[in-house]
């Protein structure tokens, strides 16, 4: 095996799920099988809900919590995240499904899957941090709003306007109902949302969802309320694996909505896993395992019918306050689900789906953290833009695209906070002067000769700033430059500095430069800025030898009078 095989099969092995992943589930099983009944019930309406929605029916929702829920927990890097499908995910493929259909949905799932595993195998994982606290919660605000909007027409009981963008569906549905008013829905919708919003301040331990739907259920059926349509017939079992959907002709067409889908679970995950490793002690997730597992469950999911999944920052924070210890939480969560499907959905098919609206409505309104909003908005100006504009853009445009403006804002609000702590400050030169000198020496050469310190980066950002500063010098006839506190410098910034100093030579001002550091070197070599100073041998490694080289210069030139030397000066030349 050559040596890049063995790299590459490293790396892989590297991802699967080792032993002491499994050993874990031996320490505390009762606790993490109450845990996944318990993250079981509340995951069933999400589920349903979250399928419906997505426009692939309830089944669909339900055929992912199991297969993309079993297989996350089996090939993911955290032992406490719950997968199955979300809100986010469905805010994504509601315009897929439009556009696409069904089957272009189901092949973005699987192109998706092959992106999550390139990228597990690419360590991409790390780069999560990165990503902003205002764009995370700019992020979650938009997807909550996006995600109450869309239940509007079947909180209304009325069917699903025509249309692409939530604002305009929901407007739709509106006149709709104002044209045809449906009470019914609009009550079992609200009394759905009221039970689990106000039953989860006084007892949160207790799954309302699933409480709120069954009674939701039962009024329906006892009182036969026709106008609460339910979700309809399931098929009572999960469909034989299959690729007949795949068209390879569309692949092209699909890979764009691929990499949304494929960024909005990785982004989604790594973000529920780091809550997760928040709220416990001694829980360290593993970012590539856990692209690497979500990758593999977005494999699977299409097979059987199901949507796209990711990791579900709500069932994960269920899991983990039910006291789940390891995998087996989530893997339970995913067995209950899948009895439910075979032994139930007769009963599941006759939950109203004003009811499911209700239950999505309530979870949107959970999503907002109205403490964290706060506080980022309070923290500077710059993280409330952010926010705003993220949560705006989800609204208005689409999840990745919000994310891309969210990053792109913060990074050009980062980049400008960082440029201004640039700074081209005059220094008196007297602690570097070598030698032993009277004022009126000092004097002499502080009329002839300008030190300045550079602090701080000197990149792209603001540099221009720079040159414009350093050109204004006037009156002397030597500017030594100490550039040992420069923090990092790039092309541009190396340019300024050419320019800068070709314009100060141009006006028979001479530049020395000092404690140029070797990571500054490369990016002046490569402009041609170390030629213009050695061309006049004008780069010296300290402060005192730059000095002592201004003085012979401004001998030379006829300006200055040779001032003594002394051991010191001597010292300081060699």
């Amino acid at each position: 095996m050559s040596s890049w095989s063995a790299r590459s099969w490293n790396r892989v092995r590297s991802l699967l799920p080792a032993r002491a992943d499994f050993a874990v589930m031996a320490h505390a099983p009762r606790r993490d099988l109450l845990a996944g009944l318990t993250v079981a019930i509340v995951a069933l309406p999400l589920a349903l809900g979250f399928g419906v929605s997505s426009g692939l029916g309830a089944e669909a929702g339900l055929a992912t919590a199991v297969v993309a829920g079993a297989l996350a927990a089996l090939f993911g890097g955290s032992n406490l995240q719950v997968s199955g499908p979300t809100g986010a995910m469905t805010v994504v493929l509601v315009p897929i499904v439009a556009q696409y259909g069904p089957g272009g949905v189901l092949t973005v799932g699987l192109m998706a899957g092959v992106l999550l595993i390139a990228l597990a195998l690419l360590r991409a994982g790390q780069y999560m941090r990165y990503v902003p606290a205002p764009v995370v919660e700019g992020f979650t605000l938009g997807i909550a709003c996006v995600i109450g909007l869309q239940q509007i027409p079947n909180a209304l009981g009325v069917a699903k306007p025509e249309g692409e963008k939530v604002l305009v569906v929901t407007w739709r549905a509106v006149e709709e109902f104002a044209r045809t008013p449906n009470w019914t829905a609009v009550a079992l919708a609200v009394g759905v949302a009221a039970v689990m919003l106000l039953g989860a301040r006084r007892r949160p331990t207790v799954p309302f969802s699933i409480v709120a739907v069954i009674a939701a259920t039962l009024a329906a059926q006892v009182f036969g309320l026709d106008a609460a349509d339910p979700i309809g017939d399931l098929p009572s079992g999960l469909p034989a694996p299959s690729l007949g959907f795949l068209d390879p002709a569309a692949f092209g067409s699909l890979l764009a909505p691929a990499v949304a889908v494929a960024a909005l679970a990785a982004l989604e995950s790594l973000l529920s896993a780091t809550v997760a490793d928040g709220m416990t002690v001694g829980q360290q997730h593993d970012p590539d395992k856990e692209l690497f597992g979500q990758g593999i469950a977005n494999l699977a999911a299409p097979l059987f019918g199901g949507v796209p999944a990711t990791a579900a920052i709500a069932r994960t924070a269920v899991n983990v306050r039910t006291g789940a210890h390891s995998r087996l939480a989530a893997l339970t969560h995913a067995a209950v689900l899948a009895v439910i499907v075979f032994a139930a959905a007769p009963l599941v098919a006759k939950i109203p789906l004003a009811a499911l609206a209700g239950v999505l409505l309530a979870t949107a309104i959970r999503m907002v953290e109205v403490g964290a909003l706060r506080a980022m908005a309070r923290a500077t100006r710059s993280d409330a833009l952010v926010l705003v504009l993220t949560a705006a853009a989800t609204l208005a445009l689409d999840l990745v695209y919000a994310v891309i403006i969210g990053l792109a804002v913060a990074g050009a609000l980062a980049l400008r906070a960082v440029a201004r702590q640039a700074r081209l400050d005059q220094v008196d030169f007297r602690p570097d002067l070598p030698g032993e000198h009277s004022d009126e020496e000092h004097a002499l050469l502080v009329q002839h000769i300008v030190a300045y310190r550079i602090d701080g980066p000197l990149f792209f950002a603001g540099a221009h700033r720079f040159l414009l500063e350093l050109s204004d010098v006037a009156d002397v006839r030597v500017v030594i430059l100490r550039m040992s506190r420069i923090t990092t410098m790039d092309a541009t910034g190396a340019l300024v500095l050419k320019d800068a100093v070709a314009k100060l030579n141009r006006r028979g001002i001479a530049v020395m430069t000092s404690g140029i550091r070797p990571g500054q070197r490369r990016a002046l070599d490569a402009v041609g800025a170390l030629d213009l100073l050695r061309l006049e041998g004008r780069e010296y490694a300290t402060t005192p030898e730059a000095i002592q080289g201004a003085r012979a210069y401004l001998h030379c030139a006829g300006v200055l009078p040779m001032l003594p030397r002394t051991a010191a000066a001597e010292e300081a030349s060699r």
